[in-house]
């Protein structure tokens, strides 16, 4: 039998004692956010993407929200405190983060930044996220994230 693969991701939250569940969909041609949710047959509001911004003042920062909302760079820039945030080019992520744009995760950046979390997540008994590489979820808790990554519950999403 294959071991269970594992990403940095899923070895810190098992290094912090962090209960949570791995989803594979590697298996499938799954990119977007919809379609990643629904190839795990999860509730898309429950599957968050992790977008790395830049602020006015050169300072990064990540946020979390839900794989079908679109992140609202005034409220982004809001909650950061910035007079303004823009999305941070698609080739400078690796580099800065260790992740690779589909594979972003909140958990085990190459170093912390601050990190805000759309207010829709505190409803929800457990997210899914990226576990740190294409093809792989890990769902936890939002307080069990919280435990490993510093954060902020903000309204960051267009409303509909």
């Amino acid at each position: 039998m294959k071991k269970a693969e594992k990403t940095n991701v899923m070895r810190i939250l098992d290094q912090r004692g962090v209960s949570y569940t791995s989803h594979d969909y590697s298996s499938t041609d799954a990119i977007s956010g919809a379609e990643v949710a629904a190839a795990l047959g999860q509730d898309p509001a429950r599957v968050f993407k992790t977008l790395v911004t830049v602020g006015k003042t050169g300072r990064n920062y990540v946020f979390v929200i839900p794989v079908l909302k679109e992140l609202e760079l005034k409220k982004a820039a809001a909650a950061a405190g910035e007079k303004s945030i823009a999305m941070l080019k698609a080739k400078d992520l690796l580099p800065l983060t260790g992740y690779v744009h589909g594979g972003c995760s909140p958990i085990g950046m190459k170093k912390p930044f601050p990190t805000f979390v759309d207010q829709s997540a505190a409803a929800f008994n457990t997210v899914l996220f990226s576990a740190g590489k294409i093809g792989w979820q890990v769902e936890t808790a939002p307080d069990a994230l919280h435990s490993i990554v510093a954060f902020e519950y903000a309204d960051l999403c267009a409303d509909a």
